[in-house]
């Protein structure tokens, strides 16, 4: 009897412990595996992609630095860079026609200047360049209209290339001694005594006028210097005045408040010649703001 409940005690534990080994292995086998803690390489990628994109985009090959107070200077920094490209960005900035001839389209520059005025930065840029400026008699500094990059061997630029208008007013005189040097005392004498004469030398232009109409005077100009005049004002002013070797700016400047005068700049020769003259109405002028 005790040998039958003993193993009847034993049947038992065996069961229990078959039952313990079952559940832990089931408990074992429906535990899923663990996973490893995913990593967000978004940023990671972001940064890498945005470095490689900067190291990608070429620097700008010039920086332009363009200032007009007190007075209108320009900063360059150039290394290897088109002409052209330079030239285009001046346009926008200074607001002005820039020309490049065809033989520099494809030029590469490298140079650094720092708060240089208009002209001497501009002839750093190019072996010949031209500025055509319009002047308000009546105001301060010229204003540029074009600016020319051209070659050495390329030739002026054409006269028209900015100026505006085509309209031009004749003078028409009886003299037909007008130009001839006096041979005789009284030859000189006569030419003396004219109410109108204008001289022109050496980029020097004389004026003497006694009582004389403002359009007269500046047809007479415009003929000595060989330029076209446009008359567009029937003004009554007279010049009564004696000009003595002044240059063409400062001449035209003690004439009238009321004339736009056109010029070119060589700045590879130091020269500056006259393209025009306008003589304007000024009720017109103040309306449009010239």
């Amino acid at each position: 009897m005790n040998i039958i409940l003993l193993g009847l005690k034993c049947v038992r534990s065996i069961g229990l412990l078959v039952a313990i080994g079952v559940l832990s292995i089931s408990s074992i086998v429906g535990q899923e595996p663990s996973k490893p803690e995913s990593v967000d390489k978004s940023g990671t990628q972001k940064t890498e992609a945005s470095s490689r994109t900067e190291k990608n985009v070429p620097k700008p090959s010039f920086s332009l630095s363009v200032k007009t107070k007190p007075i209108l200077n320009l900063s360059l920094k150039a290394e290897k860079a088109r002409l052209s490209e330079i030239a285009a960005e001046m346009a926008k900035r200074l607001k002005v026609q820039v020309f490049v001839g065809d033989s520099l389209k494809d030029e590469i520059i490298s140079m650094e200047f720092s708060e240089l005025t208009l002209e001497p930065a501009m002839q750093l840029m190019a072996p010949a360049v031209y500025i055509d400026y319009e002047i308000d008699s009546g105001s301060g500094m010229p204003k540029p209209l074009g600016i020319f990059f051209y070659g050495s061997n390329q030739g002026e630029p054409p006269l028209t290339a900015v100026i505006p208008g085509s309209s031009q007013s004749l003078l028409i005189e009886g003299d037909t001694e007008d130009g001839v040097e006096p041979q005789t005392e009284e030859q000189k004498k006569k030419q003396e005594e004219q109410p109108l004469r204008v001289h022109f030398e050496d980029n020097s232009i004389s004026v003497k006028a006694k009582k004389q109409p403002l359009p007269l005077v500046l047809l007479k100009i415009g003929e000595e210097l060989g330029i076209p005049v446009d008359i567009q004002f029937d003004t009554k002013d007279v010049v009564d005045a004696e000009i003595t070797k002044l240059s063409i700016e400062d001449a035209i400047r003690s004439l009238s408040p009321n004339i736009r005068f056109f010029l070119r700049a060589n700045l590879t020769h130091a020269e500056r010649r006259a393209l025009r003259l306008v003589l304007t109405d000024p009720t017109k002028s103040a309306q449009q703001g010239l």
